[in-house]
């Protein structure tokens, strides 16, 4: 696990791109929860942190596919494939990512 930032750096389901290890991801605080994605999306390979956080999830800003926070799975076309999702430990108030360790 790698520290990224504190948790009070996020703001609230509002998209924070990060590098970890060489790998771009991007973070998305639910409450006290962060959620960490690869920063790309699979349709279009653009940067899911420029886009929009809904109740669906991230949003790409580019054709509008949907990437569930919790699985990276899209809910909406033209992505079919899922975008990779990474461990998240909180610890001290400070955030922690693995982009060894997917959880989808």
């Amino acid at each position: 696990m790698i520290r990224v930032c504190a948790l009070s750096e996020l703001d609230n389901r509002k998209p924070f791109a990060a590098s970890v290890d060489d790998v771009d991801v991007v973070l998305v605080r639910d409450g006290e929860r962060v959620h960490a994605l690869a920063d790309l999306c699979s349709h279009a390979a653009v940067s899911l942190s420029e886009g929009e956080v809904s109740r669906k999830g991230i949003e790409c800003w580019l054709h509008g596919s949907c990437f569930d926070l919790e699985t990276g799975k899209p809910s909406s076309l033209p992505a079919t494939e899922p975008v990779d999702v990474y461990a998240v430990d909180i610890r001290d108030g400070d955030v922690f990512v693995d982009v060894t360790a997917t959880t989808n």
